[in-house]
């Protein structure tokens, strides 16, 4: 039989994918919005096999739509493939002690800079506002992004968001991503506003309009054009701040998979695919051997943003999470906007994020 898959409508997310399937699995895609904020449960009721990304982890055992892959597979292969991926990426879809997807694609956000326009790239966020004044530089805030470069910049303050699950950010720290979001982005060009990562990184590759940006989700399709380093520190030496990202391969509770296609999902995992079938085929493998490995498809970019990505911050991943990020990030807007002050847009955040957390709050 042919198992129906559903990704995302990127090379990154669809050509090693769709190369490796034979007559095994059909793969369709969605757009990146989809696949940021399209519900979990309609999704898994319709495809066997689903890329997701790990925030909709609550909402899926919630909806019960999920088979948890240790029912599938021995604990010494996850184990083994935790052992084997680059930072938290495996760790990211473990959720009440259990297994629910393995980490296929390893991203999160590091700095795009054109240095042939203006030269080596920021390392701070002092340096980031500094190139700002005499360049094009502008922030990711469509869709969810504009939150998560909040909690990105957050974490290189030196505070993780929602440690304290009923406590999204001190006031403190708050105010000063906001602060310093603001700055950055009263000089970026419009044309940059409203764009995903994906549109920021193919304006920044097709044109000399934006020069910086210093968080993005990292593309290695565009590293040709694009240098990738590591995310901004707020001081040297400092924690690079980044929100994971990547993708996740998940088998829905409606698929019956065959040996086949758990062999099939073993070999998406294993060294050869990891280190060699996928970046050939323009993915971003989850192996920290291929981000090692100076011999890999596009190494150098892989070697400036490891760092980062062995650090980056996993968001929460209760159900009403991925409702609040759309919320928390229209807040960030407004404030950028300043059709919000500053206070106002961080006191709205924080009772979002507690109204998520709260069943009778959420709204439909």
């Amino acid at each position: 039989m042919t198992y129906r898959g559903l990704t995302w409508d990127h090379p990154r997310g669809h050509d090693a994918l769709a190369a490796a399937a034979g007559e095994l699995v059909s793969w369709d895609v969605q757009p990146l919005e989809g696949f940021e904020s399209h519900p979990i449960e309609d999704l898994c009721a319709r495809y066997d096999l689903v890329v997701l990304d790990h925030p909709h982890l609550g909402e899926a055992l919630a909806a019960g739509c999920l088979t948890p892959l240790d029912a599938l597979f021995t604990t010494e292969e996850l184990t083994a493939w935790e052992r084997a991926s680059i930072g938290p990426t495996m760790r990211s879809y473990a959720l009440d002690g259990r297994q629910w997807a393995v980490p296929l694609d390893a991203a999160t956000q590091v700095a795009a800079t054109r240095t042939d326009l203006v030269g080596e790239a920021p390392a701070t966020w002092d340096e980031v506002r500094a190139l700002a004044r005499r360049a094009p530089v502008a922030l990711s805030l469509a869709g969810p992004h504009a939150f998560l470069t909040f909690t990105s910049l957050a974490v290189a303050l030196g505070e993780e968001p929602a440690a304290d699950p009923d406590e999204l950010i001190s006031t403190e720290t708050g105010l000063a991503v906001l602060d310093l979001m603001a700055a950055v982005h009263s000089r970026a060009p419009a044309e940059a506003h409203g764009l995903n990562p994906i549109g920021l990184l193919e304006l920044m590759a097709d044109t000399d309009r934006l020069a910086h940006c210093p968080l993005v989700y990292g593309y290695v399709t565009y590293a040709p054009r694009v240098t990738f380093t590591d995310a901004p520190v707020a001081v040297p030496g400092g924690r690079p701040g980044s929100t994971l990202g990547g993708t996740g391969l998940a088998v829905s509770a409606r698929c019956s998979p065959s040996p086949a296609l758990l062999d099939h999902i073993r070999w998406l995992m294993s060294p050869a695919a990891q280190t060699d079938f996928l970046p050939r085929h323009r993915g971003q493998p989850s192996a920290r051997a291929a981000w090692t490995n100076p011999t890999t498809v596009a190494a150098d970019f892989y070697r400036r943003t490891t760092r980062t990505c062995e650090q980056a911050w996993v968001r929460p991943r209760h159900a009403g999470y991925i409702g609040f990020q759309s919320a928390a990030s229209a807040a960030v807007r407004e404030a950028l906007a300043a059709a919000t002050t500053h206070r106002e847009a961080l006191d709205r955040m924080r009772a979002l994020h507690r109204a998520s957390r709260n069943p009778q709050e959420r709204r439909p």
